[in-house]
């Protein structure tokens, strides 16, 4: 096996168990498995740059995230929905959707636990993450690709084959109570800034 192609598996094969630890919650390696096969990925790509592609997951960013950012248009505005807090409410929230899509057809609605972190787009051209930005005001938010690429769980490249030339994804980048706890007790311990809830601190 040549070069390149040993590249091309090794990088398939640690981009496959990405997917199967963070998407599926369901890894088929230990993590010992795992960085030997990154650290082998890392030594030939060292030796041979010419053939290193973006969706390797050696190109994750690492080190500090950048705090200054350009902007970024969104394509279509990026809302935020109401709060209801009584039945009346519910129905009034659906009567104004129907209103909207101008349709008397009944609307199924899917419900999803409420996660408090900072609403993110994702867009995707041919099946590589090319930008990543904040809600904002709704019309232009923060580019904070460089910072979301350190996120091990956002894909860097799509997988299969069967999506769109351009695709855009939103959804909600969050921290876990128990990582909040972990990142927190060590920055007190060396006398960094401590956040005072997870949703800040994915911000």
């Amino acid at each position: 096996m040549n070069i390149k192609s040993q590249i091309d598996k090794l990088r398939d094969k640690l981009n496959h168990h990405n997917y199967r630890y963070y998407v599926l919650d369901d890894p088929e390696i230990s993590d010992a498995q795992y960085d030997r096969f990154f650290r082998e990925l890392q030594a030939l790509e060292k030796e041979h740059p010419e053939f290193i592609h973006p969706d390797s997951p050696t190109q994750r960013v690492g080190g500090a995230a950048l705090s200054a950012f350009t902007q970024i248009t969104h394509a279509a505005p990026m809302l935020s929905l109401e709060n209801v807090f009584s039945h009346d409410e519910l129905i009034a929230f659906n009567e104004r959707i129907s209103r909207q899509l101008k349709s008397d057809a009944e609307i199924e609605f899917v419900c999803e636990p409420k996660l408090d972190g900072l609403a993110i787009s994702l867009r995707y051209e041919n099946g590589d993450l090319v930008s990543a930005a904040t809600r904002g005001d709704g019309s232009v938010g923060e580019d904070v690709t460089h910072n979301v690429r350190t996120i091990k769980s956002i894909p860097l490249t799509l997988l299969g084959d069967d999506f769109p030339r351009q695709c855009e994804v939103r959804g909600e980048i969050f921290m876990p109570k128990k990582d909040f706890e972990a990142m927190n007790n060590a920055a007190e311990k060396i006398g960094e800034k401590i956040f005072a809830n997870p949703r800040n601190a994915a911000a």
